[in-house]
């Protein structure tokens, strides 16, 4: 089958023959029908996430249709059309997967990181770890996977459909997803993006935000919460000039420069900072059937699966809105 593989970080990836890969117990083998490309996937590629599995097929956005069962998989049939998410695989049996909080299980395998993900023609993936698609056509549902999931649970973190005044700082694929979930949620959506990026803000303004401005702007309103896709530490000090006391601002990416030092008078107020780590399965039951019923409607742009470093290229640039996603 063929596969882009990144043999080692920062390098581009290499379209390769390799075997395709058989279901072992537990597992789906999928035949892979598209799979988002999402900045996590450019922290791998790029070496800010060090330790990737390598050689590595890259890619957590899988929408695939299942073509064998690995012993022991119960609840799916061969023709299920499904999606993998960034989280792959947990033991189990850890005090954080007994309590539901799986996605902060220590010995967690991710898709697409320390295991091979969907940049290829099929893929294998742990059935406890794949959710049924339906009301979407792969290259639709594709960027659900992750920059939806993240969105929807860094959305309940800032507090789901209470906050009035809801800041998204970064407008890219994640951002795109959470205004719409937040609009129908009847909040007013701030967007902030990169200083002289007028093409995303009309983007946010069409999609139903309120108000979009500069990254580091004053908006015309304090914000009840906050949310941030962009990997910019110094976002968190003025994320939390923008909201009121009480507010909280909530960081969705899995990487990100520092954080300089800021005034405590900025946290002071109950307000506080958190962080998002991964996803749990029942984040993905819950959005995955919220979704078609707003409609979250996802922008993309398709690539060929030959053409991935050049996905990789524009969203590294900021010449992508909404998601990309490659097609084998």
């Amino acid at each position: 089958m063929r596969a882009m593989r990144l043999l080692e970080p920062g390098s581009a990836l290499q379209l390769q023959e390799i075997p395709r890969p058989e279901p072992g117990p537990g597992e789906l083998l999928l035949h892979v029908l598209a799979c988002g490309v999402c900045r996590t996937d450019l922290h791998v590629v790029d070496g800010e996430l060090d330790e990737p599995v390598l050689p590595l097929v890259p890619g957590h956005e899988i929408i695939g249709l299942v073509t064998a069962l690995g012993p022991g998989v119960r609840g799916f049939e061969v023709g299920d059309q499904v999606g993998v998410p960034w989280l792959g695989w947990t033991c189990g049996h850890c005090d954080y997967c007994t309590r539901g909080r799986e996605n902060l299980c220590r010995s967690a395998e991710f898709t697409g990181y320390t295991r091979d993900g969907g940049y290829a023609e099929f893929t294998v993936a742990d059935a406890r770890y794949c959710f049924p698609i339906a009301g979407y056509q792969p290259q639709a549902a594709a960027p659900l996977l992750c920059a939806g999931l993240i969105g929807y649970r860094a959305w309940r973190i800032a507090g789901g459909d209470q906050p009035r005044r809801l800041g998204i700082y970064g407008f890219g694929a994640a951002a795109h997803i959470l205004v719409q979930v937040a609009v129908a949620a009847g909040q007013q959506v701030y967007a902030f993006t990169r200083p002289g990026d007028t093409a995303a803000q009309a983007f946010a303004l069409r999609l139903g935000a309120e108000w979009a401005g500069a990254s580091f702007e004053e908006p015309p309103a304090l914000l009840d919460a906050a949310v941030l896709f962009a990997p910019v530490g110094a976002l968190i000090p003025a994320a939390l000039g923008h909201v009121r006391a009480g507010g909280r601002v909530v960081s969705g990416g899995i990487h990100m420069s520092d954080i300089p030092a800021f005034p405590y008078r900025l946290l002071w107020g109950e307000r506080s900072i958190h962080s998002v780590a991964n996803l749990t399965r029942q984040d993905g039951i819950d959005f995955l059937a919220l979704a078609p019923t707003i409609p979250v409607i996802t922008e993309t742009v398709a690539y060929p699966l030959e053409r991935a470093n050049e996905a990789l290229d524009d969203l590294r640039n900021g010449r992508l809105q909404g998601a990309a996603v490659l097609i084998p």
